[in-house]
């Protein structure tokens, strides 16, 4: 129905050298088409109208394209009567209890060459039953055979309208969630409690390494900033989710969140690398750097390289696709492969990092057939291998399961659990199961709790 009503427009469609418009109303459909020529007198952002929509499209700059030549068109058609077909194709996917809450619009560029957009079209949409304050309304366009949620944002609502910014052009509608299902109020749940658990063990990490920051068998440059960055993401996300109904409306502050998550998530990874690498240095030399020097300027040109190559990468990203980000999660959008800017680099990087602790086990094999070698040495490398290793397992290869996160609800719940509980492996492997530092907190709780030796003395002869 949408591509024969499409076709139909087309056929009215007629170059022009000015402007013209036709409208056409029946009793289950409204058609708008809007045509300009060289010689238009257009003001820069053309509004059309129906009864229940409205559309505000740049349409003099797409016809100003050296394909167009001064001349462009553009249908607005909108659905008053909508199928229920429509409906429960969207319920099916998502299985979820959604209802659509607008007309259905259209909106196309009938014998236009050149059809990028070249900034997006706002749609208002008047809601067919009453809004409830305490639901949020979503933005989605037909895709093939399905409604999607990505490639539009939501820029305000009120109880009787909602204002949708798209980056290109489809069909249009906005759908609510009435009642969500029991799983999603599980997902929420665990969520924000196992997050919440994640970032307190990152904390208490944290301040392990503040409190033995002397001590390089405890904590490294490369481990503090990887657990920096996951503590800063990790709680930027559960508020991000938390205030999602406030903040994604704010079609701004929600890109820019994204793009923050972005850059610490991509952070930790990198740093992850980097910790991978001055493993894989130190277990060839079986040797420390002990200049304070030398020390002082790796940690610099670390620090450049730890945020300064996420940071270009999400520069990069931003610059060529400035729309990417933004969904309705406050993430990265998935349509036109953008996540990829994130899953590419991550995914080159685990692949590095398996190369690398395939090349440390394997230093670490022959260190221990030389009879000359520093046994001591070589469990210490044992060890700080071990816990890498394992770290790099907990932190990189739960985001394996990152795309598959929508086919299956188990495999959602999965991903979201060893995610957020990255915080309390790296407390788990490098502080409870470090006999070093369970040794050092034994003779700190001592120092604060077992009364010293002059104390009793004192205690006794008064």
């Amino acid at each position: 129905m949408l591509n024969t009503t499409e076709k139909l427009v087309s056929a009215l469609v007629k170059i022009t050298e000015t402007s013209y418009a036709i409208n056409i109303s029946l009793p289950d459909i409204e058609i708008r088409v809007l045509a300009v020529g060289p010689n238009s007198f257009l003001g820069k952002t053309s509004v059309i109208n129906t009864a229940d929509a409205q559309m505000e499209i740049d349409l003099i700059g797409i016809s100003k394209s050296e394909m167009n030549k001064g001349h462009a068109a553009v249908s607005f058609v909108s659905y008053t009567n909508i199928p229920s077909m429509l409906n429960r194709s969207f319920n099916s996917e998502t299985n979820m209890e959604q209802t659509l809450m607008s007309t259905l619009v259209s909106a196309t560029l009938p014998k236009t060459t050149n059809k990028t957009l070249n900034k997006p079209v706002n749609f208002t949409l008047k809601h067919t039953p009453i809004l409830n304050p305490d639901h949020i309304p979503s933005c989605v366009y037909w895709k093939e055979t399905e409604w999607v949620v990505d490639g539009c944002t939501l820029i305000k609502t009120n109880s009787s309208h909602s204002v949708c910014s798209c980056d290109h052009l489809s069909t249009f509608a906005l759908i609510m969630q009435i009642n969500p299902t029991q799983s999603d109020q599980l997902i929420v749940l665990l969520n924000t409690t196992f997050v919440a658990v994640g970032l307190v063990f990152l904390s208490l990490a944290l301040l392990t390494f503040a409190i033995f920051r002397g001590n390089p068998r405890v904590t490294n440059p490369a481990l503090i900033n990887l657990c920096i960055s996951l503590l800063l993401a990790h709680l930027l996300f559960l508020l991000t989710q938390h205030f999602l109904q406030y903040i994604q409306p704010k079609q701004l502050v929600c890109a820019l969140l994204a793009g923050v998550l972005h850059f610490l998530f991509l952070s930790a990874f990198v740093w992850m690398f980097i910790e991978a690498v001055l493993l894989f240095i130190t277990v060839k030399s079986l040797s420390k750097i002990r200049s304070k020097q030398k020390e002082a300027l790796i940690m610099r040109c670390l620090i450049v390289i730890g945020y300064g190559s996420s940071l270009i990468v999400v520069g990069m990203s931003a610059a060529l696709g400035p729309n990417g980000y933004g969904s309705d999660k406050c993430w990265l959008k998935e349509d036109r492969g953008f996540i990829w800017s994130f899953l590419g680099p991550v995914y080159f990087i685990l692949a590095c990092n398996t190369i690398l602790f395939s090349l440390i086990i394997f230093s670490i094999m022959v260190a221990l057939t030389r009879l000359n070698s520093d046994v001591s040495q070589i469990k210490q490398m044992r060890t700080i291998a071990f816990k890498t290793i394992a770290q790099c397992i907990i932190l990189g290869c739960p985001w394996i399961l990152g795309p598959f996160t929508s086919s299956s609800k188990v495999v959602e719940i999965l991903f979201l659990v060893l995610n957020s509980q990255q915080g309390t492996f790296i407390f788990l492997v490098h502080c409870v199961l470090n006999q070093e530092v369970r040794q050092q907190y034994k003779k700190l709780i001592g120092v604060l709790f077992i009364p010293s030796e002059s104390t009793i003395t004192e205690v006794q002869m008064t």
